[in-house]
């Protein structure tokens, strides 16, 4: 055979290669994304616009939109800050126990959000260690905000520090060293040199970390007691109007979560797009 037609049957294997894949990757997109969302818009709107519009209007939705918003943007503050601290301590400064620390923020990849949800019961609960200290201060954290939040925290703890960390052991530390031997304190090299690096990767961890806070359902359901209107998140209230068979404002009210989703993909995407053109 010759080397031409070598050639020739690479690149028809190739075309049929790169075809069977794209052709499998689209209809996996299309039966586990796109036909669902499309059946929960058929069913959001099944009973008619004005019955779509009193379900995402009713006074426990806008409540439960309120706290998940309200639960996010505090889980995205807390985590922003904690995991910027903790990528830079584990890649520019050696110390004891930086493989510890490095475990303890994998651990919600490790443990299922409803075994956290647990095990801050039987921390914060009636029978958990710190109960008696909550309640002589009158602290509720079980079946109340606070314990929405910080189950929401929990689970959300990895996802900042892990997008920063590659790019910074990248970085290497010659340029923060050069600045320090000239004088620069610490939070100015952090902002002039530091931050320029990483800001992509913490925009984008900081839009991951959005996404599976509003998405959170099993920490948050241990935690919250399921109280209407004080506790419930969206995806709580929708599994509670679920249950009482109230499928057409189950769906409707799912589908804000639904828009919630598209409107951080996109942002997602834009993130994406500006880290790879490299624009600062």
């Amino acid at each position: 055979m010759s080397i031409e037609q070598e050639s020739v049957n690479l690149k028809k294997g190739t075309k049929i290669t790169k075809i069977v894949l794209i052709t499998v990757s689209l209809l996996f997109v299309i039966i586990m994304l796109v036909i669902p969302m499309l059946v929960l818009i058929v069913y959001a709107l099944k009973d008619g616009l004005a019955k779509y519009i009193e379900a995402v209007t009713d006074p426990y939705t806008i409540k439960a939109l309120r706290l998940t918003i309200i639960a996010t943007i505090t889980a995205v503050a807390i985590n922003t800050f904690f995991g910027l601290f903790a990528a830079w301590a584990v890649t520019k400064f050696h110390f004891k126990g930086k493989q510890l620390l490095l475990t303890i923020i994998d651990i919600p990849f490790a443990v299922s959000p409803v075994i956290a949800g647990l095990i801050f019961i039987l921390t914060f609960g009636r029978i958990g260690w710190a109960h008696d200290f909550l309640n002589a201060h009158n602290i509720q954290i079980v079946f109340a905000v606070p314990g929405v939040i910080i189950a929401t925290v929990f689970v959300t703890f990895p996802f900042i520090s892990r997008e920063i960390i590659p790019v910074l052991n990248a970085q290497g530390r010659d340029e923060e060293e050069a600045a320090a031997l000239m004088g620069a304190s610490g939070f100015r090299i952090f902002r002039k040199i530091t931050l320029p690096h990483i800001k992509w990767a913490l925009l984008y961890g900081i839009v991951l970390c959005s996404a599976r806070a509003m998405g959170e359902f099993g920490a948050v359901s241990v935690l919250s007691g399921h109280l209407r209107g004080k506790t419930n998140t969206l995806p709580l209230h929708v599994e509670i109007i679920y249950n009482e068979f109230k499928l057409s404002a189950a769906f409707a009210v799912a589908s804000i979560l639904v828009v919630l989703a598209v409107i951080i993909l996109i942002l997602r995407n834009i993130v994406e797009y500006k880290a790879k053109k490299g624009g600062r």
